[in-house]
């Protein structure tokens, strides 16, 4: 009966884990390519478990495309230096991203740089140099 139940255990287990380890493949992303937009902010989503970036990029055909990107969550963007504020609606950016595999106009962030020059990752911050003392 204990072997049984261990064995239930642990299959319950290997089950509840496939999905949470799913959630957080990248398989969907071509992460060899990078592709540059640049556009304005249509939204800034600043959520668990994962930010989003919506952008219009202009298409080339007078239109444009929106394209949704995919970032980390808070916790690991305020390490970087995010606020919730970084991005708001109407801000003109550049961001690279490693596109959808299925050419959607979508992608996982790596960059972005801002109006001002100044680029963010969600990379952390390196540790600021000691003070002389």
């Amino acid at each position: 009966m204990r072997i049984l139940l261990l064995a239930f255990g642990i299959a319950f287990a290997a089950g509840a884990a496939g999905p949470a380890y799913a959630h957080h493949s990248m398989a969907g992303f071509a992460r060899d390519k990078t592709v540059t937009l640049t556009g304005t902010v249509k939204f800034f989503k600043w959520a668990n478990p994962h930010s989003w970036i919506e952008m219009e990029v202009p298409n080339g055909k007078g239109g444009v495309d929106v394209w949704n990107i995919e970032m980390t969550s808070p916790g690991v963007l305020i390490r970087a230096g995010w606020k919730s504020t970084t991005l708001k609606p109407g801000d003109k950016v550049t961001i690279a991203a490693h596109p959808l595999m299925t050419g959607e106009p979508g992608g996982i962030f790596v960059s972005v740089t801002l109006a001002d020059g100044q680029v963010m990752t969600d990379r952390a911050l390196p540790p600021a140099p000691a003070a002389n003392q």
